[in-house]
C-alpha cells in the first residue's frame, strides 16, 4: 500500500518538477542563463494565488490564473531588471558575464525570499485544490487534484513540444540554441527571442508554482529547496535537454518522495543533491547531454 502511494504522490511531484524544469532548461539552452531565482518566482506565484483567491475572495480558479500571471511578470522583471542589463554591461567582461549573471540571479532569489517572508509568510501557505474530491485507486485514496495537477503538467509539456517543434517561432528558439550568429544573420532579432524564451518560462514556472501551491503548499522557507531541485534536475538531464530534464525530474521527484516518506520530508533533498554530485563526477554531461 505505502509503495503504491509513493508511486502515485511521486508521480504528481515529478510532473511538477518536469513543468518548472523544462522552462530552466529552455532559457539557458537558448540564453545561456541559469536563473537561481526559479524557486523564487516560483513561490511569487504560488502566493498571488493564494492572497488573491482567499485575502480578496475571488475564488480558486481567478485566483490560480492571476498567480500564473504574476508569476510571468515576475520573470520578465528578472530578466529585464537583473539578468539583461548584466548581459549588456560594457564594465564586465564578455568571459565573465556567466558568472555574474548567476551571481545576479542568485542575490534577487534571496531578496525575493526575505520580500515574501516580510510582506506575507515564510510559513507554507496552500490553495484551494482545482478540484475536489478523492479516487481510490489499488485500495489507495487520490484526491482527483493530484490526479488533475499531472495531466495539466503533462497536457502543458505536449503543447510546448508542439510550439517549439510545429512553429516558426519554436524552430527559431530550436536555431538560437544551436547557431544564434546564423540566426541573427536570417534577420532574427536575439532579443525578441530571448524576450519569447522568457516568457515561456515565466508562465511555465508560474503555473508550476500555482499547482504547488494546491498540492504540498509553498512558501518563502521553500524556495531554496526549489531551486536547489530544479538546479539538480537540469544538470542532472544535461544543460539544454529538455528530455533529459523531464527524465531527471522523475528520478529526482521519486527519490524526494521515498526520504519523504521513508527519512524524513526535511530531508527530502538531500539524496538528489548527492545523486547529482555523483553523476557530476562520472557524466559530466548528464544523463542525456552530449559534450
Amino acid at each position: 500500500m505505502l509503495a503504491l502511494q509513493i508511486l502515485i504522490d511521486g508521480f504528481a511531484i515529478s510532473a511538477l518538477y518536469g513543468l518548472g524544469a523544462i522552462g530552466f532548461t529552455l532559457i539557458f539552452g537558448v540564453s545561456g542563463v541559469l536563473n537561481l531565482s526559479h524557486g523564487g518566482i516560483m513561490v511569487i506565484a504560488a502566493i498571488a494565488a493564494w492572497a488573491i483567491a482567499g485575502d480578496l475572495h475571488a475564488g480558486t480558479y481567478i485566483g490560480s490564473a492571476a498567480g500564473v500571471l504574476i508569476g510571468l511578470i515576475a520573470a520578465l522583471v528578472t530578466y529585464g531588471l537583473v539578468v539583461r542589463p548584466i548581459q549588456r554591461s560594457r564594465a564586465i567582461p564578455r568571459d565573465e558575464t556567466e558568472i555574474f549573471v548567476l551571481t545576479g540571479t542568485l542575490l534577487w532569489g534571496i531578496m525575493i525570499q526575505e520580500a515574501v517572508a516580510y510582506f506575507f509568510t515564510d510559513n507554507p501557505v496552500t490553495v484551494v485544490p482545482l478540484i475536489s474530491g478523492v479516487a481510490t485507486i489499488g485500495g489507495v485514496r487520490v484526491p482527483y487534484n493530484e490526479i488533475m495537477i499531472a495531466a495539466i503538467c503533462w497536457s502543458v509539456i505536449g503543447l510546448l513540444w508542439l510550439l517549439v517543434n510545429r512553429t516558426r517561432a519554436g524552430r527559431a528558439l530550436l536555431a538560437a540554441s544551436i547557431n544564434p550568429r546564423g540566426l541573427t544573420l536570417l534577420g532574427f532579432e536575439l532579443s525578441s527571442i530571448y524576450l519569447l524564451v522568457w516568457t515561456i518560462y515565466g508562465v511555465l514556472a508560474g503555473l508550476a508554482g500555482v499547482l504547488l501551491a494546491t498540492f504540498l503548499g509553498a512558501g518563502s522557507a521553500n524556495i531554496g529547496q526549489l531551486t536547489a531541485s530544479a538546479f539538480s534536475i537540469v544538470v542532472l538531464g544535461g544543460l539544454g535537454s529538455v528530455s533529459g530534464s523531464l527524465l531527471a525530474a522523475y528520478v529526482v521527484g521519486y527519490l524526494e518522495t521515498l526520504t519523504a516518506y521513508l527519512v524524513a520530508p526535511t530531508l527530502r533533498t538531500i539524496p538528489s543533491l548527492l545523486l547529482l554530485v555523483i553523476v557530476v563526477y562520472l557524466r559530466p554531461q548528464g544523463l542525456l547531454g552530449r559534450r
